[in-house]
């Protein structure tokens, strides 16, 4: 990779943090439902502490998963509004480079912040230090993937007025598996039962999705461009 294209890559990374810090009710918002929809959960079911460690890790998944996906609409869509998203498609540098790097800026603004806010969650519910490890290590491997599949769906619709249901009609279905593992494994570490397979299917899934997604995403803008 040559030094042009890493220098683009850091600029637009570089660019998307100026752009979040100035606004940052966008940056601020997923965090918060994060919070709020895992701090609901006790005083819906019960506070009882062994229904909550119990319902911790599909509880702290599924609301991981529903706070990325409420940040996947303004991932290219101020691009397509400003024109800058026709400046990266026709750039020298290879648009899947530019893809990875977009996509490496929302989790870093996203992906990171619900990992680090984690333990306080866990702890809420009970979790053991060996559940909170697991958990924040199965967020770790599992959101970068969420970011990357959700970069595909978040390309093929930018170019919707309202594009917000369908996005997550499209990026759903693909969730699923990494929601199952993420919480089957943080479940198995709180049961005292082996994590490490479902670990192990999460780094694959991983390994794939950054392989073949900054691809995907770039052909489906260059499709909303029309080049």
């Amino acid at each position: 990779m040559s030094y042009s294209i890493i220098r683009a890559a850091a600029s637009l990374i570089h660019r998307e943090f100026s752009m979040a810090f100035r606004a940052p009710q966008e940056l601020i918002n997923p965090i918060l439902f994060f919070v709020i929809v895992a701090s609901l959960f006790p005083l819906a079911i019960s506070p009882d502490a062994n229904i909550l460690r119990m319902i911790a890790p599909g509880v702290i998944w599924v609301a991981a998963l529903l706070a990325t996906l409420i940040s996947l609409n303004r991932l290219f869509k101020s691009d397509y509004d400003d024109g800058s998203l026709e400046q990266l498609v026709i750039s020298p540098n290879p648009l899947s480079i530019l893809a990875v790097a977009k996509i490496v800026s929302h989790w870093l603004l996203t992906g990171l912040p619900l990992i680090i806010i984690t333990p306080l969650i866990g702890i809420m519910y009970g979790l053991s230090w060996t559940g909170i490890y697991v958990m924040m290590l199965s967020l770790l491997i599992g959101t970068p993937i969420l970011s990357f599949l959700g970069g595909i769906g978040s390309a093929l619709t930018v170019g919707l007025r309202s594009s917000g249901v369908l996005l997550t009609l499209v990026v759903l279905p693909f969730y699923i598996p990494v929601l199952i593992f993420g919480a089957g494994a943080v479940a198995a570490a709180v049961s005292g039962l082996p994590y490490d397979g479902q670990l192990a299917i999460l780094g694959a899934f991983l390994a794939l999705t950054i392989t073949l997604c900054p691809f995907a995403i770039a052909g489906s803008l260059r499709i909303c461009v029309n080049y």
